[in-house]
C-alpha cells in the first residue's frame, strides 16, 4: 500500500511540475494554453461519455439476448 501511496504521490506532483513548466515556457500566451487545455478536456470528457453510452447500449443488448435464451 505504501508503494502505491508513493507512486501516486510521484504521479501527483510530476503532473504538476510538468504542467507549470508547459505554462511558462509556452511559446503562446497563457490564456491560449489555458483554454487549450480547457478544450482538449471537454472533447475527452465527451468522447468518454460517448463510449460509455455505447458500451452501456451493448451490454443492455447482450443481457436481454441471454435474458431470452
Amino acid at each position: 500500500m505504501n508503494k502505491l501511496l508513493s507512486l501516486l504521490l510521484g504521479f501527483t506532483v510530476g503532473a504538476i511540475i510538468g504542467s507549470l513548466l508547459v505554462l511558462v515556457f509556452s511559446p503562446v500566451s497563457g490564456q491560449k494554453v489555458v483554454n487549450a487545455l480547457k478544450a482538449g478536456y471537454a472533447e475527452t470528457l465527451d468522447e468518454a461519455r460517448q463510449a460509455s453510452d455505447q458500451r452501456k447500449r451493448e451490454l443492455e443488448a447482450e443481457y436481454k439476448r441471454m435474458r431470452t435464451k
